[in-house]
């Protein structure tokens, strides 16, 4: 690919973007699970009001999205992540600082503009400037690293909270940014040269898409909106839906423990493959495995820790189809650009979700809402099936 310095290994970039997603997400995305509470009781500002701030910022994350995507088409993900890293940065520090709650929400439309540099999709498409259509192998170990982001965040976030409160959980996360992160992403990614114009028969990375392509782009955000509604509501709402089933909190607690192993078994079994099938496999075999964990959990069959491993594993390899099956259906010029679309409708979904599921659940109940679930679960494997079908030769991928 196009770079003005040699490239580093790979193993390098794959492990410097690694630590980069476990502490971008872990102090974005995650950090409410642990501050959420404890910001309310010291500030007084009401729980709805400060996680309405979360959803405000994957909503400015989904408008920046397509943005960071054609950036990153032009000028490759170094500037761009460390862009990104800086507003995460800034945002942090803003929250930090903030003794009104306007001053808390805007920290968080700064941090949702920091999420749409440095998450999952601007490192995919990073991966699939730098790789082209090798990238995939590089896609499935990232999701490895980012698989820990919870599991390293949330305690890291407990102990920093129990020693210097919420403001110096994240004026902590901010210094880390600029002390580790950002230079993770200057110093091991390479600097690559601004996309040249393309000759006149050159696939570019603005090229419309074919009708086809279109039908293909459209089933992908689908899939990544019925997703992101399953994923947040269960990560959201899990304990107490387990718990209107007759699960003490110990045992959902337990149970809910039994996700993040499934998630990495999934890929370290994806990556056993080597790429040697088609994405659209991994995407049918995680659709398949999260709509089965959703209909046993939902059906009440006293089989909750089979539902959730299929669950868990059917969510990690999802998170390799998502940046996967895009790079190998577009192809990988226009896969930077693609993917910064393909976030705003996922991340407008996230954004929705947990008032959604609060919603749900005040006025259907758990067990409905349980049902409603598993319905979006089945509906993701329709989409995946008309995807299939839609290929050129879905027989031989």
């Amino acid at each position: 690919m196009r770079s003005l310095t040699p490239l580093r290994p790979r193993w390098l970039v794959i492990s410097a973007l690694g630590v980069v997603m476990i502490l971008t997400w872990g102090s974005s995305y995650y950090l409410m699970t642990v501050l959420a509470a404890p910001v309310a009781q010291s500030t007084g500002w009401g729980l709805n009001a400060i996680t309405g701030a979360l959803s405000a910022g994957l909503l400015t994350a989904a408008l920046v999205s397509p943005r960071v995507g054609r950036l990153i088409a032009r000028f490759g993900g170094r500037p761009v992540l460390a862009a990104g890293v800086l507003a995460l940065a800034l945002g942090l520090v803003i929250l930090a600082l903030a003794q009104t709650l306007w001053a808390f929400w805007l920290g968080w439309l700064v941090l949702g503009a920091g999420m749409a540099a440095t998450l999952y999709d601007p490192a995919f498409a990073t991966l699939g400037r730098l790789y082209g259509a090798e990238a995939r192998s590089a896609i499935t170990a990232l999701t490895l690293w980012g698989g820990f982001a919870s599991t390293v965040c949330w305690p890291l976030s407990a102990l920093m909270l129990e020693h210097w409160g919420w403001r110096g959980v994240a004026l902590a996360y901010a210094g880390l940014h600029l002390c580790l992160t950002l230079p993770l992403v200057w110093l091991a990614l390479p600097r690559e040269a601004e996309a040249p114009p393309p000759a006149p028969d050159q696939i570019t990375p603005s090229q419309p898409v074919s009708r086809t392509e279109a039908r293909q782009l459209v089933m992908m955000g689908g899939l990544l909106v019925l997703n992101g509604l399953v994923v947040v509501n269960i990560s959201i709402w899990l304990f107490t839906l387990l718990q209107a089933q007759g699960t003490s909190l110990a045992q959902a607690v337990a149970l809910g423990a039994l996700i993040g192993p499934a998630q990495v078994g999934a890929r370290l079994i994806e990556m056993a493959g080597r790429g040697r099938h088609h994405p659209i496999w991994t995407m049918i075999a995680s659709t398949g495995s999260i709509a089965s964990g959703l209909v046993l959990l939902a059906a009440g069959l006293n089989l909750p820790a089979l539902a959730l491993i299929l669950y868990g594993a059917g969510n990690g390899l999802f998170s390799i189809a998502r940046g996967a099956l895009p790079l190998a259906l577009f192809g990988p010029v226009r896969f930077p650009v693609l993917m910064g679309q393909l976030a705003r409708p996922a991340l407008m979904a996230q954004a929705i979700a947990p008032l959604a599921g609060a919603f749900m659940i005040s006025t259907l109940g758990e067990g409905m809402s349980l049902y409603v679930l598993a319905a979006l679960g089945l509906a993701n494997i329709a989409l995946t099936w008309a995807m299939w079908r839609s290929t050129r030769n879905p027989l031989r991928i």
